[in-house]
């Protein structure tokens, strides 16, 4: 059996070969033989959560069974191997932070309205908003149950404070949702606890069931936070530049949505034009001020990028206190493969 999460990299190796970055694809081609076991237990893992007729299950399958990047369970397995290695608790780990991760997606199409999900119709438009809600909620606490039978120390209650933080991040998007006001300190605060923490609680979580002390789980944590950023940038970035087809959803959904994500803020912020347009579209404007707003704002995509680019250097620098081996140089790899992905 190939796992599903392993075709991630050969993903993120054809995209590296599209645009001429032939060091990076070498180096993803060398992740497989160190995660392939380990993706191929976390794919069983998923794979395995009871499936039967109630409508909460079969939501909840209709999205584990599209695989997805599972690049947070990636990050588990990684930083486990920075110690020990995955074992059997790591794995249950590495399992629950990527049901976490789908559970929020099962909540967030409900709140966005969102009708696709990885190129198919999302959950909520199969089954409806109430199975969609539903089937998150029975994630999670498949996740917690299988971070508490882990007993690995600490996992659970920072996985909890974890969960906290995202649903005050959550709400603080929603509070901001449609404010042409909103600042770029709003959005980072927003990315962090949304976003950022779950790589967080991924790295550190394989560190500690790698047998890890708390200097390296430290280091591991920060350089889980700063990817996390890095890599909600760049997909606010996909939003305005990316291909539908691959990214699997629909192109300026946020703008669409009333997000002010990073691109549009700088835009804002640098264009007069961008902002008095966003102003008129956020009052009820139509769609021609959208194709204005976008076009305004896709010269300054490179500085949404450029700030991707300072994160990984601020993740990376937490690398350095870590033994080197071939799963430090992994979570280089990925980290820079984050930032070159195309979807």
């Amino acid at each position: 059996m190939r796992a599903a999460s392993v075709d991630v990299l050969s993903s993120l190796q054809s995209v590296c070969g599209e645009h001429g970055l032939d060091a990076l694809r070498s180096r993803l081609a060398g992740l497989e033989s160190i995660l392939r076991w380990d993706m191929q237990v976390i794919a069983q893992g998923l794979a395995e959560l009871p499936r039967g007729d109630a409508r909460v299950q079969r939501a909840a399958h209709h999205l584990l069974d599209q695989g997805g990047k599972r690049l947070r369970p990636m990050c588990v397995a990684l930083a486990s191997h920075v110690g020990t290695g995955l074992d059997a608790r790591g794995a249950q780990l590495a399992i629950a932070v990527e049901l976490v991760h789908a559970a929020t997606l099962l909540h967030d199409d409900v709140v966005d309205l969102g009708d696709t999900r990885r190129g198919a119709p999302a959950a909520r438009s199969v089954y409806g908003n109430a199975a969609s809600i539903f089937a998150g909620d029975w994630l999670l606490i498949d996740a917690l149950r299988r971070v508490r039978k882990a007993r690995v120390a600490d996992t659970l209650d920072r996985l909890l404070d974890v969960i906290e933080e995202m649903i005050f991040a959550e709400s603080l998007q929603l509070e901001r949702r449609g404010r042409a006001d909103t600042s770029v300190a709003d959005y980072f605060r927003i990315v962090e606890g949304k976003t950022a923490v779950l790589f967080q609680w991924a790295c550190f979580a394989g560190g500690r069931a790698g047998g890890l002390d708390d200097v390296a789980c430290a280091h591991l944590e920060s350089f889980g936070r700063h990817l996390g950023v890095a890599f909600q940038l760049v997909d606010d970035l996909l939003d305005y530049d990316g291909d539908a087809a691959t990214t699997g959803k629909s192109l300026f959904a946020d703008l669409r949505e009333g997000k002010l994500t990073h691109p549009l803020l700088v835009a804002r912020d640098a264009d007069r034009r961008v902002r008095d347009d966003l102003t008129t579209l956020l009052d009820g404007g139509d769609r021609e001020l959208e194709r204005r707003i976008v076009q305004g704002v896709r010269p300054y995509l490179d500085v949404t990028r450029d700030r991707a680019t300072r994160s990984i250097a601020e993740a990376f620098a937490h690398l350095e206190a870590l033994p080197e081996g071939p799963a430090k140089e992994g979570m280089r790899t990925v980290a820079l493969a984050v930032v070159e992905r195309r979807r």
